[in-house]
């Protein structure tokens, strides 16, 4: 999971120098339709685009926070100058009240959408149906505060370490504490937005990430985070959260506290807050030095498939193997960031950060599947690609493929005169495997694990992007980058036919003779020996797979069995006379 940036502003006031202008806080509309952004002392209104829409000038002083009600019907603004002023959508005041300090922070009840404030010595209630704004008196700091889902409680962060847990009038109704005291300093908390359970995400200046329940049982354990944390953001739908603050750089974990690597970095200043766009799909920062920018959020696919088995990565640390036939499917829970995934007969890969996982399948062919952990190699491998065989893993990384037993130790290794685009086992002997492997200048070779010396089996005229080889091993076919497809007789070494317009093709694992493809433009088609395809089967997505009538598609991260229509080729070979 990484940010793209989408589009980026540095706030500039012309009577106010560069370097006071910071961005401490940011939120979204409900539905994603206004960008609300604290910026020095004023509230600016931008579109989702970028576009500013709207500046507000109502306070006197830094604005420290905005929040904006569930409902979409109201949002408000805290500042130093110890107002809270909340607007409607369409940019009017509806009320101002004061504090005795500086307003830190601010949050609506998710159900009522009552108002919570804070300051340095006090916090308030404010709803739309009580004129009178409720006060309550606080010996600390609040830096942060959050509803239950349920709206019931209100939880507050301090400066002292504690974090105190507010029933809907003020009563504090629990309190617990970090270690470390005034020096776990609480800057930022969030209720999980997930709504089985109240769990509280706590980031202080302990240099720490913990995750508790409302009676502070910590869950799981701490997380170093090797910086003092300015904010705390989960996604939308609770999975994962961001923790960004006196660094250039966004952390990226799961729900459980799992580090799931870097969301973003190289800012050049400290990043205030972050606020994720409603559909989960994208965020926009706001850092010390005024910069505000969007960033659309780009998953990548860790997928494999061999024959009718599908293992695929779920939630970033879980990998999901699914039989696409009977539909039954295992979870592994790998509690760390899938990084590449491999399947092969009984055997699955799992590259995590600092080790691959071997697994075994165990179960017989009518049982339930069940994997078991065979072996672990405890080594951090740098690869693009990952295969795995009976006894070996085949790492890629750039032209060298290296060849490692499941003790972790090198084999064999080759070196490619171009870039490795594509590997694909095509099976053998247990131990002697061969692979196909496509390359960036079009060259297609075989290479056997016994054998140091690679076989070139046949080229194309640009990258490949994929290729298969059908059952008995005699023919093979090849798409390349500008979507050409070349399909040939191995054993003759003759051109077959070839077609344009193709993503993707596969061989049926269950006849020899057909295979199919998708078209970049959409559709699938079948051919069967040498007799011409017809028209496009309709279909979305590209063909990974396919076993017997049945072929695998992927559409986006979503994989679908497809019936193929087969009455029209039946009909060719009655035409041709090829039936018995």
């Amino acid at each position: 999971m990484r940010g793209v940036l989408k589009w980026v502003q540095k706030i500039e006031f012309p009577h106010i120098k560069d370097d006071q202008v910071s961005v401490h806080s940011l939120c979204y509309h409900p539905e994603g339709k206004q960008l609300v952004v604290a910026a020095g002392e004023r509230v600016l209104i931008y579109d989702p685009d970028g576009t500013l829409l709207n500046t507000l000038k109502a306070h006197k002083d830094v604005v420290n926070c905005v929040a904006y009600a569930r409902d979409g019907k109201k949002f408000a603004s805290g500042a130093v100058d110890k107002t809270v002023i909340v607007w409607t959508p369409q940019l009017e005041g509806l009320l101002k009240y004061s504090h005795n300090d500086s307003v830190q922070c601010m949050a609506f009840n998710p159900v009522s959408h009552q108002l919570a404030s804070c300051s340095h010595s006090d916090f308030a209630f404010w709803s739309a149906d009580q004129k009178a704004v409720q006060k309550y008196k606080i010996s600390t700091r609040v830096n942060s505060c959050s509803w239950t889902n349920d709206g019931q409680y209100l939880i507050l962060g301090l400066a002292n370490g504690s974090i105190s847990i507010r029933s809907k009038v003020g009563e504090e109704k629990g309190r617990f504490d970090r270690p470390g005291g005034s020096s776990s300093n609480v800057f930022s908390l969030q209720c999980c937005p997930m709504t089985s359970t109240d769990v509280i995400g706590v980031a202080d200046w302990g240099q720490t990430l913990s995750f508790h329940t409302l009676s502070g049982q910590m869950i799981g354990k701490e997380r170093a985070l090797g910086f003092d944390p300015l904010c705390l953001t989960y996604f939308p739908n609770g999975e994962y959260c961001i923790v960004s603050g006196c660094s250039d750089s966004l952390h990226l974990f799961t729900k459980e506290g799992i580090r799931l690597g870097i969301l973003g970095e190289g800012f050049k200043s400290w990043i205030w807050s972050v606020a994720i766009h409603p559909n989960g799909q994208s965020y926009t920062i706001g850092c010390q030095n005024g910069t505000v920018a969007c960033f659309n959020i780009v998953s990548s696919t860790v997928h494999a498939l061999y024959r009718e088995r599908y293992a695929f990565r779920e939630n970033m640390c879980d990998v999901i193997i699914q039989h696409l036939i009977s539909g039954q499917k295992v979870r592994i829970k790998c509690r760390d960031l899938v990084q590449k995934i491999a399947i092969y007969r009984n055997r699955l890969a799992v590259q995590l950060p600092e080790r691959v996982v071997l697994y075994e399948l165990s179960s017989g062919e009518e049982q339930p599947m069940h994997y078991k952990v065979k072996e672990k190699i405890q080594k951090k491998f740098d690869c693009s690609l990952l295969v795995v065989c009976a006894r070996h893993i085949v790492l890629c990384q750039e032209k060298r493929l290296q060849c490692l037993d499941f003790n972790g130790i090198l084999q064999r290794d080759w070196i490619m005169d171009s870039f490795i685009r594509y590997i694909k086992v095509s099976g053998g002997p247990a131990g002697r495997e061969g692979l196909l492997v496509g390359l960036k200048s079009g060259q297609v070779f075989r290479i056997f694990l016994d054998n140091s010396l690679p076989l070139m089996i046949t080229s194309v005229v640009s990258a490949v992007r994929c290729l298969d080889i059908n059952a008995n091993r005699t023919k093979i076919a090849v798409v390349d980058d500008t979507g050409r497809l070349v399909v040939r007789d191995i054993v003759s070494d003759t051109l077959l036919y070839q077609d344009t317009g193709v993503n993707s093709v596969t061989w049926n694992t269950h006849l020899d003779s057909m295979l199919c493809y998708t078209h970049t433009i959409g559709g699938l088609s079948i051919r069967v020996g040498s007799l011409p395809p017809r028209g496009p089967q309709n279909m979305l997505g590209v063909v990974v797979g396919l076993c017997g009538a049945t072929a695998f598609c992927l559409r986006g991260n979503v994989m679908h069995n497809i019936p193929l229509a087969l009455g029209a080729t039946m009909w060719q070979f009655v035409e041709a006379g090829l039936f018995e």
